[in-house]
């Protein structure tokens, strides 16, 4: 039988990967914090520099006092005038790491398997983050922030690819939605948890506890079938399947794939990053999605990070940041699934609408009535979350499986060259108030002009394999069974599939 009659055969979303899903759904609470930890441990209270009486060369600490009782690496290490950069540098030194965890997790995961590079990102990332909370001076602090970064750009990345593959194709908008909303409460717990836990370095610690308790849990989770599949290692992907059936409650129900032309050789050679630059489909289809990634990227992480700038309460700003996505989900859940707007229309639309957003923030005051600024660029952060959250969904539809991981992997690492420049846009207020807000209306809208140029996805067959790329017939069925198709009415006699 086919991949997905198997998974409609096994269950497509039954009680056990509804299990697995939220395993993998929660490790987003976690994700999250290490995300948006420097908001809070970088934050910088208000302080005022007192006379010094003595030799010029005496150390800044003995002249600077600051009025707020915060807890950070500010007040620890002393990061303001000269040294106010590295608060900035810390925040693009862990998105840095995220990109080169893309670069070298993703290829690796389509090469040797899901399971074993997320498990080995987890762990370290974990190890890392407490690091991080040990860090005796700042170098060492920064050196954890990237390698902890490096780790969850990989593991973050496979992740999110298992959500959707260890369930069938209709519901790879939903896990995916669910994958990004937990992001969102992540981040609203977060600013929960920095409330109540004040000293940046219990913070730093009680955030990265969840990833040791969940990596116990991972450890439990099978291999993805999809990827065996892939990688012509059927019978393991029988198996795997098999046993969803029997903890799915419908009993040992015998699942025999059809061996495709690309998968009949277990030990070939995996289609790699090359592939994306050399097909002639998918080199059109990574060019556009790698800038439509940079621009949610800067504009979501540059309006989160933003956050610890707004004058009040630091923790009720970042929370409403993290709250504000939430309508979005059930929002772009509703259209992408709409045959009149799908994937491709929704994206576009909703980071038009975030670009427009922030640029008319330029022409309302800042704060004391309901059209403020700081209400519309919570708008932009609702909207662009929305797109955010479709472009992951639509990128994994737009891969074959063969080269899914690769292909998310390179999106994903242009997705942090934004998150990397997201921590010095905020900044850009000094050179005019309007800056940012500038940049995020460039990045949204012309990202959403070339979005429009990519195919739709809904209702469309996943592809398996980069043949099925260019052909409109599931090329992965063999000659003997395409009379059972014409039968079914799933193709006419001349071979062509019957939308």
């Amino acid at each position: 039988m086919d991949l997905e009659e198997a998974y409609q055969v096994v269950g497509e979303f039954g009680r056990h990967q509804k299990r697995m899903v939220t395993i993998l759904v929660l490790l987003q609470i976690y994700m999250a914090c290490q995300s948006m930890l420097i908001i809070l441990v970088g934050a910088v209270p208000e302080y005022h520099i007192e006379p010094v009486t003595g030799s010029p060369d005496d150390d800044i600490t003995q002249s600077v006092k600051f009025t707020e009782d915060v807890s950070s690496i500010v007040t620890e290490w002393y990061l303001i005038k000269h040294q106010a950069y590295k608060v900035n540098l810390a925040g693009s030194l862990f998105f840095a790491g995220v990109l080169i965890g893309n670069v070298l997790f993703g290829p690796l995961s389509d090469k040797i398997g899901r399971k074993p590079v997320f498990l080995t990102g987890l762990f370290f990332e974990v190890l890392f983050g407490y690091g991080t909370a040990l860090a005796p001076s700042y170098e060492i602090f920064a050196v954890s922030r990237l390698l902890v970064g490096m780790m969850n750009g990989g593991m973050a990345l496979v992740c999110f690819v298992l959500t959707q593959e260890y369930v069938g194709k209709c519901y790879w908008a939903m896990t995916g939605t669910l994958t990004n909303m937990t992001f969102a409460v992540g981040i609203t717990l977060f600013a929960a948890l920095g409330y109540y836990v004040r000293p940046w370095r219990n913070l730093a610690t009680v955030a990265n506890c969840p990833g040791l308790l969940l990596f116990l849990f991972c450890v439990t989770l099978p291999e993805s079938p999809r990827w065996l599949y892939s990688r012509g290692h059927t019978e393991k992907a029988e198996d795997i399947l098999q046993d969803f059936a029997v903890r799915n409650g419908k009993g040992r129900i015998p699942v025999k794939l059809w061996r495709t032309y690309s998968t009949s050789a277990p030990d070939a050679a995996s289609p790699g990053v090359f592939q994306l630059v050399t097909h002639p489909i998918l080199r059109w289809r990574t060019v556009v999605l790698m800038y439509v990634w940079y621009a949610c990227s800067l504009v979501y992480y540059g309006l989160t990070l933003s956050a610890s700038e707004d004058k009040g309460n630091r923790y009720l700003s970042v929370a409403m940041y993290g709250l504000v996505e939430l309508p979005a989900y059930p929002l772009c859940m509703y259209f992408i699934n709409k045959q009149w707007a799908g994937r491709r229309k929704s994206m576009s639309y909703f980071l038009a609408i975030a670009g427009v957003s922030c640029l008319l923030t330029m022409f309302v005051p800042v704060s004391g009535s309901l059209l403020s600024a700081t209400s519309l660029a919570l708008v932009g952060k609702l909207m662009v979350s929305a797109a955010f959250n479709i472009v992951y969904v639509y990128t994994s539809e737009l891969y074959p499986t063969v080269i899914r991981n690769a292909g998310l992997g390179v999106c994903s690492m242009s997705c942090r060259v934004g998150g990397i420049l997201a921590p010095f846009v905020p900044s850009m207020k000094s050179l005019h108030t309007s800056m940012p807000f500038m940049v995020f209306c460039l990045s949204g809208i012309s990202a959403a002009c070339l979005g429009l140029l990519l195919p739709e996805t809904l209702n469309k067959p996943a592809a398996e394999t980069l043949d099925e790329l260019s052909s409109p017939t599931y090329q992965r069925i063999l000659e003997p069974q395409v009379r059972l198709l014409e039968e079914k009415h799933l193709i006419d006699h001349n071979g062509t599939y019957s939308d």
